[in-house]
């Protein structure tokens, strides 16, 4: 692994850049030690999963799209 400093990162970025796609990774120092990895990116393939944590615990009523008579005149100005 190669080491840079912040000054040097930030005025070679698209160099580094250039060399972690070809599978180098970088270590950013701050005053002699390291502080930050610059690696290439691995974008996570893996299929997501669905539900978590309240799945089976939520129930949606039958009538939750129904908009009571009430509640629609007061959105339209009038006495509810």
């Amino acid at each position: 692994m190669k080491m840079t400093t912040i000054t040097e990162a930030k005025a070679q970025l698209s160099r580094l850049i250039e060399e972690v796609q070809s599978g180098k990774s970088i270590i950013i120092g701050k005053a002699g030690k390291p502080v930050a990895v610059l690696s290439a990116y691995e974008a996570d393939t893996t299929p997501r999963q669905l539900g978590g944590s309240w799945e089976g615990r939520v129930v949606i009523a039958d009538d939750f799209d129904e908009l009571p008579e009430e509640l629609a005149q007061a959105f339209a100005g009038g006495d509810a």
